[in-house]
């Protein structure tokens, strides 16, 4: 049975090599992403307009850029077998930090993005030694902490407060060509994010702390370090994020993070993108298909005056179904 089990082998490959192909959750986001692409080019041309005009082509990069930065950092954590709760919350508290800081002069933009960065890595590292210290679940770890924050925001700010000065807007709205700024800060973060899973020791270690973490721990991993180290990442992330919507609306404002519902935005493009909620398997490539994905989907609503909770339904049904297919696939390999 063996022999006959191995003469079979070469026989499968050969004739599937479509299905592995779509074996890859990277290329299915992506496969689907055309589709859709497709699908919204035929309804908007029946409805009788343009679907991907340079005008919304540059709309889906703007609007797409910070949720893109938030999910990279959120793929990290969750590769780690971990999540992060508390990124809306820190988004609208770095918007504030930034904008107060800068206080329209352009000399204080160095300063307020040092402030920035150095806020979020505290609040990460608080999340990670939560987790790992006191052995609390990440979801009432980020949560709490996420709660935290508003609190504070809630009580030092009524509304938008602080002024970005023009220079620094630029990241939010200027771009070379067709392509944003805020883009290209999306792009960059996402290739620092695939360097470092795919050729440095700590993403390998990111890999196996999130695919077993006792096993990994047994292997000479220092587990809770991989854990506290992606969540600070991920705070980095929501920390970008805050200076660009900061960018983006001129000032900062006490409910810019939740209002955008980055949280679960972000997870979701994760989990599209093929990333295993339990961790250990995924990557960045998977993520910027989701987020793409998601904004395709939104500009598609758009553009046909597609109702707010018509809007929810369809997501949520698409989120649904992905994670049900790849559950799917993931038991028929181990079987």
């Amino acid at each position: 049975m063996d022999l006959l089990t191995r003469a079979r082998r070469p026989a499968r490959r050969s004739y599937g090599g479509l299905a592995s192909h779509l074996r890859d959750p990277a290329r299915v986001v992506f496969l689907a992403l055309f589709g859709l692409v497709a699908a919204g080019w035929a309804l908007v041309a029946f409805d009788g307009g343009q679907f991907l005009t340079l005008e919304s082509v540059v709309g889906i990069q703007q609007r797409s850029a910070a949720l893109g930065i938030v999910a990279i950092g959120q793929t990290l954590a969750i590769l780690a077998g971990s999540l992060d709760l508390s990124v809306a919350y820190l988004i609208s508290l770095t918007s504030l930090v930034a904008a107060e800081i800068m206080a329209g002069q352009d000399r204080n933009a160095g300063p307020a993005i040092a402030a920035v960065l150095a806020i979020s890595a505290l609040v990460g590292l608080v999340n990670g030694l939560v987790i790992t210290r006191l052995q609390v679940h990440a979801f009432i770890a980020t949560l709490g902490v996420g709660l935290i924050i508003k609190g504070v925001v809630d009580h030092l700010y009524d509304g938008p407060a602080g002024k970005v000065p023009e220079s620094f807007q630029l990241l939010g709205y200027s771009r070379v060509g067709p392509i944003p700024v805020s883009a290209m800060l999306w792009a960059g973060v996402a290739v620092v994010a695939w360097f470092l899973l795919s050729r440095t020791r700590l993403g390998y270690r990111i890999y196996a702390v999130g695919g077993n973490e006792e096993v990994a721990r047994l292997s000479g991993i220092r587990t809770s370090r991989v854990i506290v180290i992606t969540h600070v990442l991920c705070s980095f992330c929501a920390g970008i994020a805050g200076l660009l919507l900061a960018a983006r609306l001129g000032a900062g404002a006490p409910t810019v993070g939740t209002d955008g519902g980055y949280e679960l935005e972000s997870i979701a493009a994760v989990v599209l993108g093929g990333t295993a909620l339990a961790g250990g398997r995924g990557g960045v490539a998977g993520t910027v298909g989701g987020v793409l994905l998601l904004a395709v989907l939104d500009t598609l609503f758009n553009q046909l005056e597609v109702n707010s909770f018509a809007k929810d339904v369809v997501r949520g049904a698409v989120i649904v179904i992905a994670v049900a297919v790849y559950a799917r696939r993931g038991t028929r390999r181990v079987a």
